[in-house]
């Protein structure tokens, strides 16, 4: 019997029927897995996100199983827009401990009421929240509007983005802008995070994102963490 697994469907208020129907498969199976037999890994993931928990707190026995790439990524996009709204959306309502938003602007975040009201909830709730925008007036924001074709569009686009974040402060997030040269824009719900990969010439929005969750024995997504933990003792406070 998967005890850890049962418990956590009751605190969801989830029946085994309900994880068959979102899941997609018989509920038999699902008791089975409630039962102790392990899923398969898709079916992991889709049990941890309704659940709102890492697949390893559900089957610790996984821990004794070596990472790969393939764990730590869990899907990939063409570019940013692809990522469908409910994926954003499930990002930041899952975060518990900690959300971190590293980008020049981010303004298609800063425009959703829906998804501000989120990180206005989760700050309020305690969880640390972070934003790192660019310095408007800094040579790398300029530069990458000039190799995005935008010029001083990019700068007004992140005067905007900081009107529109900064409400969050009086909710207790923390706020910084940066003057780095950044490869990736990062969005990290705890052990999620989104990397939305930059390319020369193409405006972020345009470029691929990889969603990715740390494993135990994985080094991508502590790589990317590392980073905008750089960036942000590197920032300053905007207040």
């Amino acid at each position: 019997m998967n005890d850890t697994l049962r418990h956590a469907l009751s605190d969801a208020r989830l029946h085994e029927v309900d994880v068959a129907s979102r899941l997609g498969v018989d509920p038999k199976t699902v008791e089975r897995w409630v039962a102790g037999r392990l899923p398969q890994r898709r079916h992991r993931w889709g049990l941890a996100d309704l659940v709102g928990r890492h697949e390893r707190d559900l089957w610790p026995q996984l821990t004794a199983q070596p990472a790969t790439v393939g764990e730590e990524l869990l899907a990939s996009y063409p570019h940013r827009s692809a990522v469908p709204r409910e994926e954003w959306r499930r990002l930041f309502e899952a975060a518990q401990q900690e959300i971190g938003i590293l980008v020049y602007s981010g303004l298609f975040l800063a425009e959703d009421v829906d998804l501000m009201r989120i990180l206005a909830a989760k700050a309020q709730a305690g969880v640390v929240v972070r934003v790192l925008l660019g310095d408007p007036d800094s040579p790398e924001v300029a530069q990458r509007g000039v190799e995005e074709g935008i010029d001083d569009a990019l700068a007004a686009k992140v005067r905007n983005a900081i009107v529109l974040y900064r409400p969050l402060l009086d909710d207790g997030a923390q706020m910084r802008i940066h003057r780095t040269v950044l490869y990736n824009s990062i969005y990290r719900a705890d052990e999620e995070v989104f990397v939305n990969a930059h390319a020369y010439g193409i405006p972020a929005a345009s470029a691929p994102v990889l969603h990715l969750r740390r494993a135990v024995y994985g080094n991508i997504v502590g790589s990317y963490v590392a980073s905008f933990e750089r960036v942000w003792n590197a920032a300053t406070s905007l207040t």
